[in-house]
């Protein structure tokens, strides 16, 4: 028996080693956060299930990779692309922005680093991965059909071989380098997404988050004018609203958003970026409720972009903050 539970222990413990990078790779896939947990669980129970029929034809990492694979393909089978705001309205003007909600399933979600990104060996690597779950990266892997989609992970962010990944799929060495082409052609039309940050954060980053964070807290529209980029955007999911430009950002939240005044924020590491748990004053309970994940993305200096995720029992529990900030 003590043999048994030794074998169940250590198949265990070799299996959890993938966890990060598979829900890394099924987040790519799929564009959610709790689809990719429930991904990389059911590849697990999958290979739990069938470890007895595993032969050691490949490594242990490529026969989960295909378990996780099948798994993402099954679930896009429904047919569902995560977006963006932008990737489905026309930006609204100040005048006319109204907070109109859409399903849940129909957003790109927000993911911890922690969740995503694993230890990799040196910095080349890490660049690669963080870029990778950018939300502007994985909006646009959306785009792909499912199979693409998988190839254009599968080479140009885990750096597989065309060979490797066409015995994990099936098909043809021919077949996996046209998919590549194709999901190149197709990313290349979309609009050029120049936001970047260090890893770390280079001084002059750390100085103009600290800016934002002491413009944002103050509600001070007029130091937050100066940090935004001239072509800045601001989304807030589940709500298709969404706004381009510091003047109609600043007045949106002077007017509509004004009870977000005497904010807090904490940090938090989302999709590569910097990003915050936003808290605003609770009224009826004192202290701080929380209000948003906001994920910043930063661009030539300024803050290009600030998406403000406000299903707070969702996502506040994901990136392991608090429900309420004491006063």
């Amino acid at each position: 028996m003590s043999k048994v539970v030794g074998a169940a222990t250590e198949l265990d413990a070799s299996l959890e080693k993938y966890r990060v990078e598979l829900t890394g790779y099924c987040y790519r896939m799929l564009g959610s956060a709790f689809e990719a947990e429930d991904a990389v669980q059911d590849t697990m129970v999958r290979a739990w299930r069938s470890y007895e029929k595993f032969e050691g034809r490949s490594s242990l990492r490529s026969w989960l990779y295909r378990i996780a694979t099948n798994v993402c393909l099954d679930m896009l089978n429904a047919g569902n692309r995560r977006a963006r705001p932008m990737d489905l309205t026309a930006s609204t003007p100040l005048a006319q922005a109204a907070l109109t909600p859409r399903a849940d399933n129909v957003w790109l979600e927000p993911i911890p680093d922690a969740r995503v990104l694993p230890a990799v060996s040196g910095p080349e690597e890490a660049a690669v991965a963080k870029e990778s779950v950018r939300l502007a990266f994985v909006a646009a892997l959306q785009q792909l059909p499912a199979k693409q989609r998988a190839v254009l992970i599968l080479r140009e962010v885990l750096a597989w071989k065309a060979s490797e990944v066409a015995e994990l799929l099936g098909t043809t060495v021919a077949s996996v380098n046209s998919a590549l082409q194709r999901a190149r052609a197709t990313l290349a039309e979309r609009p050029a997404d120049d936001s970047a940050t260090s890893d770390p954060l280079d001084e002059d980053q750390r100085k103009l988050l600290d800016r934002y964070v002491k413009a944002f807290e103050g509600y001070d529209m007029a130091a937050l004018t100066a940090l935004l980029h001239e072509d800045a955007v601001m989304t807030m999911p589940p709500f298709d609203l969404w706004l381009r430009g510091p003047r109609d950002i600043t007045g949106f939240m002077s007017t509509m958003g004004a009870p977000c005044a005497g904010s807090r924020l904490l940090p938090v590491a989302a999709n590569g970026t910097p990003g915050f748990a936003q808290y605003k004053p609770d009224p009826d309970n004192g202290g701080y409720m929380p209000w948003a994940i906001q994920v910043i993305e930063i661009s030539e200096g300024r803050v290009a972009g600030f998406h403000c995720f406000l299903d707070t029992q969702r996502w506040f529990p994901l990136f392991r903050v608090p429900l309420h900030l004491d006063a």
